[in-house]
Formats: C-alpha cells, structure tokens, sequence
C-alpha cells in the first residue's frame, strides 16, 4: 500500500494537468458547426467520434468547419483504415470561381501506406506536396497502424508546424493562404477498392488566442517555398526566373547590366521603389537575360496603393530605344480601385489588373487579393495561344497573329508597332512605372 501511494503521487508530479484553455470543435453528439463540401462520402457519429467512410463513384469529400481560422493550435485524435488515404485541412477554402467550389488549400498528410508521410503537408488541389516527410525517418516511423494517432498542428504567421504522436514531422514556411477553415477528409475511392472503409476523428480541439505561450518547440529543419521549386516544379521542368538573392540573369531593358538605382532586394523580394508615377524613368524597366518562345510563367506580385506596373512577354528591346518603356505584351498589374488608368484604354477596362493591357479586358469576376497582400500571376503561351491566370484562374485568352488580335491592335495605342506581338521569341520583363510594387517566385518553364 505504501509503495502505491508513492507510486501514484510521483505519477501525479510527473504528469502536469493540461492547462491549455481549448476549445473544442465537436461536442461529441452532433455535427453542429460542421458542412460536407465535395462529394457524397458518409459522415455518423459513434462513441463521440466522427466516422468518416468511403463511397464509391464520388470525390474527395470534407467535413469542413463552418468558421474560418487563421493563426491556430490544432489537436485531434484519429484512427484509419490500412487502405485508405486522407487528411487534416487546414487555412482551406471553396470559392465558385475556383474549379467550381473545389475545396483546396493544405492538408496535413494521413498516409498509412509504406511511403509513410503522415503529418506531411500537402496542397490539396492546387500545388501538390510542400513537405514530405522523405528525410523524416522517426516521424515515419512514428505512425501506429489500426491504432489511434495524435496529431499537434501549428499554423502561426508564415509557419506551419506538425507533430505525429509526440515527434516532431513537418516544418513548412509558405503564405500562399493565410486563412480557411479546417476539413476532415475522405479520399475518394476506385471500384477496386471496398466501399464503406472508415477514418475516425475524435478529440478535436483548437486554441486561437496566446498562442506564443503554448506553442511548442521543433527539431525538424524548416523547408521554405519563397523562391524555391517544389518537388512537382522540378518533375515538369520549371526552373527559377530569379534566384531570390541577385540579380543573375537580369539587366536593364535599355541597359547592359542591371539598373544601379530604383530597385531593391531583399529579404527574397525583388522590390521597383516608387518615384513619383512616370512610366520607366528611375531604375527603368529589368528583362530577362534569355528569350523565350512558347512558355508558361508564374510571377507572385504585391501592390500597394495607387501603384501600376505589369509583367510584359515577347519583349524586343531593340524596337524602343526612345522614353518610356519597352514594347511587348503585357499582364497588367495595377490597383484597379484607385489607379486612373483603370478607366482608360482603347477597349473598355483594358489597363485593369490582369487584363492584356489596351488591348483585352480581363474578366471582371477575377480574383484579386487585398493591396498589401501576394497575388499570383500565370501567363501561358503555346502556338499562339496565349491565356492570363490571377491566383490560380484564368481570366482571359487569346490568339496571337489571328485576324481578331490584329484588329484589336490597329485600334490600340500599339498600331504604330509593326507586327506588334507578333514574335517568336522574346524578354520577360517586369516594368518600372514610378510605383511601389515587389515580385517574388518568378518561374518558367519552357514549352518548347
């Protein structure tokens, strides 16, 4: 009796009461505060759990929280079966114009399969793994197959952060979403596979508030995506357009090397300063150092007020060696709300962001992010065929050297150009328009 009561008062010093002030997202009897989005796969409740299981002949499927979170601590319990696959979504969203409501945004890995990436963090239905879990030996080890698993998620700031039963999986710095809400999901399944396998979540718990005084410390080495390729970037053949520290395969558009002054790096953000408005009259336009025909591009632009500038393709430098910028096609960047040029153009709403500028008006759906916050823009050109993509949909295509471009054209400021956009090749560049605006993961890949 002695020996257990010592026994029983060194567990109680050894193991300190949770004094974390959670809330939880289930209450263990309903689905309250919870929306299926996607497919038609089964949600019950049992034992106060949420059993999640597979149907055939339909989509991914997510029991998705009816609140959005951003900077969070997450904590749950869950149980799958051998066969299937799933996941934890977190900041995620679905938005009509984004392939029609598909649910999209990071979700932390459930992989009971021999690769092992439990805790992983992959980009659901837009760009793929961030953060596998190849160099992570223990926290592949760490999953316990037909067993309950714990994970810890932490997503604070830039920062997102996974434990798998106490060790310590991915480490991932990446702003691409800042907020969403939170999903439990069943993977959609083949007719090979048994219909009616389950996933089971219990114990969902979540803290919002302090959370510097509860998060906790991580031994993984961080992986960032600012000016990286990701694993699926290097597979299909993307290659950086600038490296994120200098200015290597760059110089000015009317210059031989780049421009002394009216641009900055830092912090792996390439920065045009503002100068008072003009068009290419500090630092000057930059272009790249290398041509391209058909290829596709991705540029992360930031604005602030008032600002203008674009993302021009297909750029002689020898056509204009005159004032103001070099001639090409253009992706426009500009603050719709406030800019002027936002109201002018030879076609109606042809200078607005993303529009193919005084030429071809960008849809007015687009969806465009806050001034202050990263926008993507996606530029794609293939035999002529050329179409402008904002934050991963596309708003706008064309055909280069068709009779209807060549109309457009002649009735535009470009008509004094010869063969305007006619070439097979050509610089990319970034514009100096007197305006604050930085750029960062700029990538190509050829096509061609």
């Amino acid at each position: 009796m002695v020996v257990l009561a010592v026994s029983a008062t060194y567990s109680c010093k050894t193991t300190p009461k949770d004094t974390t002030p959670w809330v939880n997202l289930f209450d263990g009897e309903t689905l309250n505060g919870w929306t299926i989005k996607g497919g038609k796969a089964n949600y019950t409740i049992r034992d106060k759990s949420i059993v999640g299981s597979t149907v055939h002949g339909t989509p991914n499927t997510f029991l998705t929280t009816d609140k959005m979170y951003g900077d969070f601590i997450l904590e749950l319990d869950y149980k799958v079966d051998s066969t299937m696959n799933s996941g934890i979504q977190i900041r995620s969203n679905s938005y009509p114009h984004y392939r029609n409501g598909r649910v999209h945004g990071y979700q932390i890995e459930i992989d009971p399969s021999d690769r092992a990436w439990s805790a992983g963090v992959f980009d659901e239905a837009r760009r793929g793994w961030l953060n596998p879990l190849t160099n992570n030996a223990p926290a592949q080890k760490a999953f316990k197959q037909n067993d309950w698993n714990h994970y810890r998620i932490e997503a604070i700031g830039d920062t997102i952060r996974t434990w798998i039963n106490g060790v310590p999986a991915a480490y991932l710095i990446d702003d691409k979403t800042a907020s969403g809400f939170i999903g439990l999901q069943v993977h959609s399944i083949g007719k090979d596979k048994q219909e009616g396998t389950e996933i089971i979540w219990k114990n969902v718990k979540i803290l919002t508030e302090d959370l510097a005084t509860y998060s906790q410390k991580s031994t993984v080495t961080p992986i960032s995506t600012k000016n990286q390729l990701l694993a699926s970037e290097i597979s299909s053949g993307w290659k950086m357009l600038w490296n994120g520290k200098d200015t290597e395969g760059w110089r000015g558009a009317k210059l031989d090397e780049f421009p002394e002054s009216g641009w900055k790096i830092e912090n792996g953000i390439l920065s045009v300063l503002a100068s008072g408005g003009a068009e290419s009259t500090a630092g000057g336009d930059i272009v790249t150092k290398e041509t391209y025909g058909d290829f596709e591009l991705k540029v992360d632009f930031k604005l602030t007020e008032g600002a203008n500038s674009g993302i021009k393709y297909y750029v002689d430098t020898d056509v204009n060696k005159g004032p103001g910028s070099s001639i090409g096609l253009e992706f426009q960047i500009l603050d719709d709300a406030v800019h002027p040029d936002a109201k002018k153009g030879n076609h109606e709403g042809s200078r607005t962001i993303a529009s193919l500028y005084d030429l071809i008006k960008a849809d007015p759906n687009k969806p465009v992010h806050a001034i202050g916050e990263w926008n993507t823009a996606r530029i794609v050109s293939k035999k002529n065929h050329v179409e402008h993509w904002i934050n991963d949909v596309k708003v706008l295509e064309y055909e280069r050297k068709s009779e209807d471009f060549r109309k457009l054209v002649a009735e535009s400021k470009y008509e004094k150009w010869p063969n305007f956009g006619e070439a097979e090749r050509g610089h990319i560049l970034l514009q100096d328009h007197g305006d604050l605006v930085s750029f960062k993961n700029v990538k190509i890949r050829p096509l061609n």
